[in-house]
């Protein structure tokens, strides 16, 4: 194989690889987007509900304090609006890098 169908070849590999990583960002983004909903949801029903609140604790259930858990789940969903954001960033530079790369094949396959 010639040296430059070898270097093409590694760019095709390189590609398939981000497009993996790429993959396995998505996913881990709706996790969190779902995550996120599902704290939404708690955190409406806990300010609507006026009687007791309970959250779960491994795998039990037990009796929380309404201030408490409403900054609790406050705090989750900050977490969790980072992770995204920061999830969005790699997403960013994996399509540039991604780019970068497609053009670059184009521009060998075309030689």
């Amino acid at each position: 194989m010639a040296p430059q169908e070898q270097a093409s070849q590694e760019k095709i590999q390189q590609l398939q690889l981000i497009e993996q990583n790429m993959q396995t960002l998505l996913m881990q983004k709706q996790k969190f987007q779902s995550q996120l909903l599902e704290i939404d949801n708690a955190s409406k029903e806990v300010e609507e509900t006026e009687k007791e609140v309970y959250k779960i604790v491994g795998t039990i259930m037990v009796e929380s304090e309404k201030p408490k858990l409403t900054e609790e789940l406050k705090s989750q969903k900050e977490v969790i609006e980072l992770r995204i954001k920061n999830i969005e960033k790699q997403e960013g530079l994996i399509k540039e890098k991604e780019s970068q790369l497609q053009s670059e094949i184009m521009k060998d396959i075309k030689k």
